[in-house]
């Protein structure tokens, strides 16, 4: 059985630092990076608030697609919160006690922008 993935964005209180990560299972995720029992990062900084997520049917295209994010500027980052969740608060509430997600990918396309689009964001 083929499982989905998540890819998803982790920021502290002041949202000064941000962390993408992915997995295939996004709750329990969740709840080991605000037990402390997540990546060295986000131990270190604190990062115990989800700010984003995308969807994907599998754990492959969730792979690639944090690879691709992983490479773009902080502003081109921040774009993608502000698209989604523009008071930057925490999602892990709206998601807690949920037992699954959609598979269908929150983004179509696992492209990677222009050079100019990662630059200058632009929605």
């Amino acid at each position: 059985m083929e499982k989905g993935g998540y890819v998803y964005f982790m920021t502290n209180k002041s949202n000064r630092v941000l962390y993408v990560g992915v997995t295939n299972n996004l709750s329990r995720r969740i709840g080991e990076h605000a037990e402390g029992r997540g990546a060295a990062f986000t131990n270190k900084y604190n990062c115990t608030k989800l700010v984003y997520f995308e969807v994907f049917p599998d754990i492959e295209q969730a792979i690639v697609r944090e690879k691709q994010i992983k490479h773009y500027k902080r502003e081109w980052k921040d774009a993608l919160v502000n698209k989604m969740n523009p008071e930057w608060r925490d999602l892990a509430t709206d998601i807690a006690g949920m037992t699954g997600f959609t598979t269908e990918p929150l983004r179509t396309c696992l492209e990677e922008p222009s050079a100019s689009e990662r630059d200058n964001p632009i929605f």
